[in-house]
């Protein structure tokens, strides 16, 4: 800073004063201390300000399956850009699920002295607290809290989007739709199936438990799943599945019977997973997750909260909804 002064021909004050924008100091001779500092690389001192600030400008965030996730980046990335908005660094660990390595990023977190936390999950489930300190502000991404537990939260609304799947069929005129859901125990499991049960009582059709079937969510169960499905007399026109990955093994189980899709099979999927849903042939019709817009929400509600905002009344658990992404897997039933 010195050194920008003696260059500018001002007091180190004032060059402070122009760079903080703390105090208002004519515009030329801001202009002026402004080119120096580019021309002399000058950068502030972070470490000195937030000293000064008592912040950091840094933001932690902790994943539990970050390497093995294909949505992780986009969370990342989410949060990554909200954070630039407002002069915030992202600083990224991963736990592998293991809650002992959580508890030992968030003391490495509290070392760096980050203002806030986001514990963000790799699928939508329901976290107890870690071992977090009251004053030290946290968002819960993908995941939800346990009731003991008060803080922010975003997740995908798994209700709206397995209706939205659900309505893509509906409107292309099936009636008799299957499902194929995931012998997973989790939230999203729950909230799938509810929102075609949902769905398809609002267009007047009943599901029947022959017109539903439960796998792995994997293309191995996919194909397992679909295989019974497409066995049974007077088969299904439409079967919505639970991730893509189940879809693909569907659309496997379908063309190993001669069944074309979308001719003779309409299938939909959830999560618009890449490069499985834009590779199959024809591309996938599916539901995608709203990562990218959890990760920004999240960051842009911890700033809140580091900026002052009380936790109290307005604690939320934001559903995000996903939106349908159009390709080659839907088509009128044949019958």
């Amino acid at each position: 800073m010195s050194d920008v002064a003696a260059a500018a021909g001002v007091s180190p004050t004032t060059v402070s004063h122009a760079l903080s924008g703390a105090r208002t100091v004519n515009v030329a001779t801001r202009e002026r201390i402004l080119s120096v500092a580019r021309e002399l690389g000058y950068v502030p001192d972070r470490v000195a300000s937030g000293l000064r600030r008592r912040r950091t400008g840094v933001v932690g965030l902790i994943g539990d399956n970050i390497a093995e996730t294909p949505f992780a980046g986009r969370i990342i990335e989410g949060a990554r850009r909200a954070g630039l908005e407002h002069d915030v660094l992202l600083m990224v660990g991963e736990s592998g699920g293991d809650p002992e390595a959580e508890g030992h990023l968030i003391e490495l977190f509290r070392a760096q002295r980050v203002d806030g936390l986001l514990i963000a999950r790799m699928y939508h489930q329901c976290v107890p607290r870690p071992l977090v300190p009251d004053d030290l502000p946290v968002v819960l991404v993908d995941a939800v809290p346990e009731p003991d537990w008060l803080v922010d939260a975003v997740v995908p609304n798994e209700t709206q989007i397995a209706a939205l799947a659900c309505e893509r069929l509906t409107r292309a005129g099936h009636r008799d739709i299957a499902y194929v859901g995931t012998t997973d125990e989790s939230r999203a499991a729950h909230g799938r199936l509810l929102g075609v049960r949902l769905a398809l009582d609002n267009a007047g059709i009943a599901l029947s438990d022959r017109r539903v079937a439960f796998c792995t969510s994997d293309a191995w169960g996919g194909r397992r799943a679909g295989g019974e499905l497409l066995e049974q007399d007077n088969r299904p026109t439409a079967i919505i599945c639970f991730n893509d990955q189940i879809a693909m093994g569907v659309m496997q189980a379908a063309a190993r019977r001669g069944i074309s899709v979308p001719e003779g099979l309409s299938v939909v999927g959830i999560d618009d997973l890449h490069p499985v849903a834009d590779a199959l042939d024809p591309g996938l019709t599916t539901v995608a997750l709203p990562h990218s817009e959890m990760g920004r929400w999240g960051m842009a509600r911890l700033i809140e909260r580091i900026g002052g905002a009380p936790l109290g009344a307005d604690q939320a658990v934001e559903q995000l909804p996903g939106w349908l992404v159009e390709r080659g897997s839907v088509a009128a039933p044949v019958r």
